[in-house]
């Protein structure tokens, strides 16, 4: 079974955020033991962000702050879809709170919907954002 960071590297649909993983170094965090629930933006979510941020965070000199967003996408354990419950708080491995809002079955964290598509790994869980956490 792959890891977290084997299952981001052939994902067609994950390349911005392959780039952000390998350009920040949590390629290692996500390639260790674990485990780690990982709520990964699509690329769709990435261009959602303003217009030239992203390659912006990607230059060598704004690698502390690629690696802070990065973590905002990271919970230490592993979370199954259905135990996101509406008020729960998780925290992400960089501190930070991320508050689960679910309305009409649809589940929220932020401006972010998170889809009932979940990939089991050797290492945790992923589930698919819609949306970056900033």
């Amino acid at each position: 079974m792959s890891n977290i960071t084997q299952v981001i590297n052939v994902d067609k649909n994950l390349k911005t955020l392959k780039k952000g993983m390998h350009a920040s170094d949590l390629d290692q965090l996500l390639s260790s033991t674990g485990p780690f629930t990982f709520f990964a933006p699509s690329d769709l979510a990435f261009e959602k962000l303003e217009k030239g941020l992203m390659e912006k965070l990607l230059e060598p000199q704004n690698k502390a702050k690629l690696t802070d967003l990065m973590n905002n996408h990271i919970v230490n354990g592993k979370i199954v879809f259905q135990d996101l419950k509406d008020g729960d708080t998780l925290t992400t491995v960089n501190g930070k709170k991320l508050v689960i809002a679910v309305k009409n079955g649809v589940v929220h964290i932020g401006d972010s919907t998170i889809l009932p598509r979940e990939a089991r790994i050797s290492n945790g869980i992923m589930h698919l954002a819609d949306a970056a956490m900033l």
